[in-house]
This record gives structure tokens, sequence and C-alpha cells, in this order.
């Protein structure tokens, strides 16, 4: 009986040890407990006690930043993806009845604007284009003017990508223009990729700019069964990889790109957050001097 007395005594002793420190440390009001926890200071325990640390759960450290493209002329889809509950970008068309309520509506919600900048494509028709397009047949002064003009008529625009624009974005000679004027708007330029021979890359490289480009289209075909798989790819690729861009349109497939993007929400891995597209320059350059990304 003496023995298991003992024994007991020093399990409450230990306790009250325990109960003491827990006191000290985390309930005391004034500064001393905080300071020391703040500042890791080791405290002493009796010998044979420790305590367990919960391990906090893991900070989101993937970038993913989805583009839509094509607003600007109230195309089907709009809303939806006004309406969507995460972080997006959306390329607004210039020069379209619904240019400037777009832009203002996605500046709103907190979503980044980009002036979505129609560009000569090597085939296509010219009236899937729009007005103010950038041709290859334009004089530098045209072009420099065409895209200061476009910058212009989408308000809070922070960047600018290109709408079609295959041949426009492997002719240097344009895209220098295109590229100087975004630097010296403050602006940053998004390849959409519409061509493997474009020179955005290498020119951005050279003029010291942030090199950024789209990943995958989701819609690059309209039915839901493709948009889904697109999605698909996107999460492997999150799995494996540190930041995405990937682009979506209203229109055509607009009501169903926004469907599988509000679908894919709870599927994406946790690690993955999702930025607007000047967040995810500044992660990526650590550069704040473009227009938009002050801290």
């Amino acid at each position: 009986m003496g023995t298991v007395k003992k024994q007991g005594l020093s399990r409450t002793a230990g306790w009250l040890v325990l109960a003491a420190l827990g006191a000290a440390l985390f309930i005391q009001p004034g500064p001393a407990g905080a300071a020391a926890a703040e500042a890791g200071e080791r405290v002493r325990l009796p010998a044979g006690m420790q305590v367990e640390h919960a391990v906090p759960a893991p900070k989101a450290s993937k970038k993913l930043a989805i583009v839509i493209d094509d607003l600007g002329n109230d195309m089907d889809g709009t809303q939806e993806i006004m309406n969507m509950p995460i972080k997006l970008t959306v390329a607004v068309m210039p020069f379209m009845r619904t240019t400037e309520r777009d832009a203002r509506m996605a500046h709103e919600r907190g979503f980044d604007v980009l002036v979505h900048l129609p560009m000569e494509p090597n085939h296509g028709k010219p009236e899937w284009l729009g007005p103010g397009a950038i041709m290859s047949s334009l004089s530098d002064s045209e072009v420099r003017t065409r895209v200061e003009q476009a910058i212009d008529n989408v308000p809070y625009a922070v960047g600018i990508n290109n709408h079609m624009g295959s041949k426009i974005t492997a002719d240097p000679r344009i895209m220098s223009i295109v590229l100087d004027v975004c630097r010296e708007r403050g602006l940053f330029f998004l390849d959409s990729r519409t061509n493997y021979k474009t020179v955005v890359g290498k020119l951005c490289k050279e003029k010291g700019m942030p090199d950024i480009g789209n990943q995958f289209f989701l819609d690059d075909q309209y039915n839901q069964q493709h948009i889904s798989k697109q999605m698909g790819k996107v999460m492997n690729w999150m799995r494996d990889h540190d930041s995405c861009i990937i682009i979506g349109h209203v229109g055509v497939p607009g009501t169903k790109t926004a469907g599988v993007i509000r679908g894919s929400i709870k599927q994406m891995p946790q690690d993955v957050e999702y930025v607007t597209l000047s967040e995810f320059v500044r992660n990526q350059s650590g550069n704040p001097i473009l227009r938009g990304l002050w801290p």
C-alpha cells in the first residue's frame, strides 16, 4: 500500500508541475510568459517528462492563376465567372459594348483585369479579331498607338494578353513595340501561347520583364467532357509543380467552363492557392514596380 500511495503522489506532483508551467507560459496576463514563448525560451521539466507540440497544418504554397478571356461583349458565362468564389483574372476585349462594365465589375470583385489585345493570327477570319487589332501591316508608330489606345479603353488593367495572335507573337519587331509600351505603362504581358514559335518569352527576358505564359487551355474544345479532362490535367500538374497559369473563355463554352471551375475547387490539392495574375507575377519575380503590384 505504501508503494502504491507514493506512486500516486508522484503522478499527482508531476501533473501539478505541468499545470503550473502551462499557467506561467500561456495564461499569465503579463508580457513575460508571452515573451518567453515567442522567443522560444527553454523551460526545464522534471526528468522523464515530455510535452507534445501540435503540428501546424501546412500552408498553401503552390499558386494557380486562372485567366478568363473574351470578356467585354456580354458573352455567355460572364455572370457565372463574376460570381466565382475564388480569385480570378479576366481579360477584357477593348472597344466593345460592355468593355468598361465588365472591367469595373471584375475590379470591384477583387479580380485582376487584363487588356485582351486582338492580334493577327496565321489563320482565322479577320472579323474574329474585333476593333483595334494589331496587324503585321502596321508601321511601328501605328502599333504603338493602337496598344496605347487599347490600354486606355480598359479600366483597371494591370497587364495585357493576346487574343488570337499566332502571327504577331512570333514577330520580333511588333512584339518589341508592344512590350515597350507595357513596360512604360507598368504592365506585364501574358503570352497566351497560341504559337510554339512565340518570341514573347525571349523578349521579356531581354527587357527585364516577367516571363509568364499560359500552360493549359481549359476549353479549346467546347464540350464538357474535354473541359473536365483538361481540369484534371491541371490538378495532376499541381501535385508535382509549384505554379501554373491556365486560360478559359466566356462565350460558346462559357457556362460549361465556369461550371467545371466551380466544381473543381473542392477537389484541388489543399496546398494550392488561387491567385490573381499580379499576385502570381509578384510571387515569381518579387518585382513590385509594375502598376497594380504595389504591396
